[in-house]
């Protein structure tokens, strides 16, 4: 049980006058705007986007900053304002098959149709220290062009293998429309969780805690072989029908990356040996959170695909109930608040225990349980004179 604070109200204000002292900083130095958290902060953004569900990089910006760069206060503050939006309707899937290429790269093939596009990476630095930075830095070196356009046509390296059928088709049902999809941010996760409800549970899921999950698959606590068959960032049209037109409509343009994993597959009597995927999508430049998330939504599959669950990636109850680094947040943190009652009951258990205890052998009882005694004495004198 829990017992009310009274008396604080001036501490608490206090606290929250320390907090936004700690915020600003020294106030001679400038200080920081959300045009520049969400211009020179662009991955920590697209986190807090991702995994607060809402795209939009100023309010992501402006979270930021409120929560002094911890960026799951930064989740939970943007989730929190997103519950105050009204729903006025919903937009067609995106076609990240027309994407708009800032980056798209391959482990599986080299020359694969449209080419190999770097984009903005660290996986090729040296990951030392630019002391550089420390003075303001320099201006960037401007990027070279082209030598030729990009190649529009860009398929995905998992329809070069559907046409040889070495691959799990995915296509959607004939009759599935956007009622038959579960829709996490307006109802409690349930159980059985199919896919899409689980794919929605990993994009907002906790980037580090996926990441520990989908390095335990490699590691043989699942029965994972991934190939990253494709990775892919860059802006997709979104459109929406609205109801007095009957036709879908462009209303603007988000950045994404989407991760395509492979993975190895023996076959049951009933499918014969292929290759099985695996997938991960989220706002923005998140390629480590998108192949974390392909990782254990694969991982995930093992039920469904005959495997043998050998780790726990594969258990979607304990990977689901503790991905949302929101609810894990709030759960660990509510320790910090008063439990006086709860731990004075504990204390008198264990007392109690140490009492019987010391009975069953012999009646010794060392220094710390008479000590124990004379405090219960004192607590019961001061309750006779209260």
């Amino acid at each position: 049980m829990y017992v009310a604070v009274k008396g604080g109200e001036a501490a608490i204000a206090n606290a929250h006058r320390l907090l936004a002292e700690d915020r600003r900083g020294d106030p001679q130095v400038a200080e920081l705007g959300v045009d520049q958290i969400t211009g020179q902060l662009g991955r920590a953004v697209d986190r807090v986007m991702t995994e607060g569900s809402v795209y939009d990089p100023e309010l992501a910006g402006l979270a930021i900053k409120q929560a002094q760069g911890d960026l799951v206060e930064a989740i939970f503050l943007l989730r929190a304002y997103r519950t105050t939006l009204p729903r006025f309707g919903a937009t067609e899937p995106v076609d990240t098959a027309r994407m708009a290429i800032a980056r798209r790269i391959s482990a599986t093939f080299k020359d694969l149709p449209g080419g190999q596009v770097l984009g903005s990476t660290f996986d090729y630095t040296h990951r030392l220290l630019d002391f550089g930075l420390l003075a303001g830095g320099s201006a960037p070196e401007p990027v070279l062009p082209l030598a030729e356009p990009l190649d529009d046509a860009m398929p995905r390296v998992t329809d070069l293998l559907n046409h040889e059928g070495l691959i799990e088709r995915e296509l959607p049902a004939v009759d599935e429309d956007e009622e038959t999809v579960p829709d996490l941010t307006r109802e409690p996760l349930d159980f059985p969780a199919d896919r899409a409800l689980r794919l929605q549970s990993l994009a907002r899921g906790d980037e580090g805690f996926l990441l520990a999950l989908g390095y335990s698959t490699q590691r043989g606590y699942a029965n994972s072989h991934p190939f990253a068959g494709e990775i892919r960032i860059g802006r997709v049209a979104v459109e929406m029908v609205p109801e007095e037109l009957g036709f879908a409509v462009e209303i603007g343009e988000i950045e994404l990356t989407e991760c395509q994993m492979i993975n190895q597959f023996r076959g049951t009597a009933a499918a014969p040996p292929q290759f099985t995927r695996g997938y991960g999508l989220g706002f923005g430049q998140v390629e480590r959170k998108a192949m974390a998330m392909a990782l254990v939504d694969r991982a995930m599959r093992a039920g469904e695909l005959g495997e043998a669950v050998m780790g726990p990636a594969q258990d979607p109850e304990f990977v689901l109930y503790h991905a949302d680094n929101v609810e894990a947040s709030g759960f660990v943190q509510h320790l910090k608040l008063p439990h006086y009652v709860d731990f004075q009951s504990e204390l008198d258990m264990v007392r109690r225990l140490r009492r019987a205890h010391g009975e069953r052998h012999g009646g010794q009882r060392d220094a710390d349980d008479q000590g124990a005694d004379d405090q219960d004495a004192d607590d019961q004198d001061r309750d006779a004179a209260e």
